[in-house]
């Protein structure tokens, strides 16, 4: 683990680099792919609607897709779209063999039920991995033809760059118990063979079951939740949160991103800790083109590569 009086270069886990080597390799088989005659692999993102942050990002996964030789297929439908046409585009992503991987960005318009379109995603295509049987995989740990969601994937790489692959001995506690994050990540550190707690904005003594863990994922979304006696010296935080707060020093009506943890007072404890912005964000969008890579070379019955 990374000593707590080294510099705050020597501690942060950058997602930004990491994600470049996932990115890169991405690149790499994917050409190897289309070189022996394979379908470059396509990945089709779904907005419904003007929200001004999912247009941000689904032009970036777009743009980044485009950087790995994936083709993109972007698909953007008026706020008031039924659920009848939106159900018969996606239907038409599942049949087209030029889509790998389909993913719909969230949130949906209120009139539309979130549930019933992510279900009707082909599980082959889910690179979100949010179907019940991409979850159901994950849970039962048979994941040799499942997708596991980006953000938690990008976790666990994260966490393994400072301990390795085997969490054996390790307590880990996840602050949150979405279908998102916490619980696919929870799985994720199981199945490492860390000993885990989900724990959740309404669990008694939260500060005190964080405080005992060698590893934190924080994704609770409430800014700077997680404070410096929360932490146990040489802890590694994962900071998964991504909140906007007013920023009034760097002038009127700004703002600023800050995660769900207390970066500023939390980092001189922490033996290794994910930065907002840039840490896993970047992660998030690269374990997206790996998962549809991932798809194109199941559906070709290729192994696909390991990250």
């Amino acid at each position: 683990m990374i000593a707590s009086g080294k510099k705050i270069s020597d501690k942060i886990i950058s997602g930004k680099l990491l994600a470049a080597k996932v990115l890169e390799q991405v690149k790499s088989v994917t050409a190897q792919l289309v070189a022996e005659g394979s379908p470059t692999p396509g990945l089709a993102v779904v907005l419904v609607g003007e929200d001004p942050a999912s247009k941000v990002y689904v032009a970036s996964k777009g743009r980044m897709a485009r950087e790995c030789g994936l083709n993109s297929f972007e698909h953007v439908l008026p706020e008031d779209t039924d659920e009848k046409h939106l159900l018969e585009l996606i239907d038409k992503l599942n049949c087209d063999p030029l889509v790998h991987g389909i993913l719909v960005q969230m949130p949906l318009p209120s009139h539309l039920d979130e549930y019933k379109i992510i279900q009707a995603i082909d599980p082959k295509k889910d690179v979100d991995g949010l179907t019940l049987s991409n979850v159901g995989k994950l849970g039962s740990a048979h994941l040799g033809d499942a997708f596991v969601p980006c953000t938690p994937a990008g976790c666990m790489l994260m966490i393994q760059s400072v301990h390795g692959s085997d969490l054996s001995g390790l307590n880990a506690v996840v602050v949150g118990r979405s279908i998102l994050v916490g619980k696919p990540v929870a799985n994720l550190l199981l199945l490492a063979n860390a000993t885990v707690t989900i724990a959740h904005s309404r669990t008694a003594n939260l500060s005190q079951i964080c405080a005992s863990a060698d590893i934190i994922v924080a994704a609770v979304g409430r800014p700077k939740m997680v404070e410096a006696d929360w932490v146990k010296e040489g802890a590694t935080i994962i900071d998964v949160g991504i909140n906007r707060i007013d920023a009034p020093e760097k002038g009127e009506n700004k703002t600023r991103l800050v995660g769900d943890v207390d970066f500023e007072n939390v980092e001189p404890i922490a033996g290794a800790i994910t930065p907002v912005p840039g840490g896993v964000g970047p992660m998030t969008i690269a374990m997206l083109m790996a998962n549809t890579l991932r798809a194109a070379c199941i559906r070709e019955g290729k192994e696909p590569p390991q990250f």
